[in-house]
């Protein structure tokens, strides 16, 4: 994922990584909240940016991390979700996101990476071979 930013989201990053530790307390990994789109469609514009960069950033740590001996694609989805988003912006992800909330205001259950995985990455696997 390409970042075009005209601003300095690390403050805001900060800020909103204190807040979700404050507000969640002690956290077992099998506990981390999952984002629906109620959250994302109630987040402004900066904090929709956040949680992308901080997904972009677990991509290229491990993208970073496996340079050498890459996973094959049934034991990771870093590959298949870095291919299926090439040639996106943050800006990109986050309208196509507000989008589909918007055209399905009954579904805002759904996970926010299940909605950028169905609605973007394996589409863009078919385009991005």
């Amino acid at each position: 994922m390409t970042m075009r930013l005209g601003l300095d989201l690390r403050p805001v990053l900060f800020a909103a990584c204190m807040a979700l530790a404050v507000l969640a307390g002690p956290v077992r990994a099998e506990e981390v909240p999952i984002v629906t789109g109620e959250q994302w469609t109630q987040s402004t514009p900066q904090v929709k940016k956040v949680y992308l960069v901080g997904m972009a950033n677990v991509i290229q740590v491990e993208t970073a991390y496996s340079a050498g001996n890459p996973p094959a694609d049934a034991q990771s989805f870093v590959p298949r979700f870095a291919r299926g988003l090439k040639g996106q912006t943050l800006d990109s992800v986050m309208a196509a996101v507000d989008g589909w909330y918007a055209k399905n205001p009954g579904r805002l259950q759904r996970p926010v990476i299940e909605t950028i995985w169905f609605e973007m990455v394996v589409p863009g696997l078919q385009k991005n071979k």
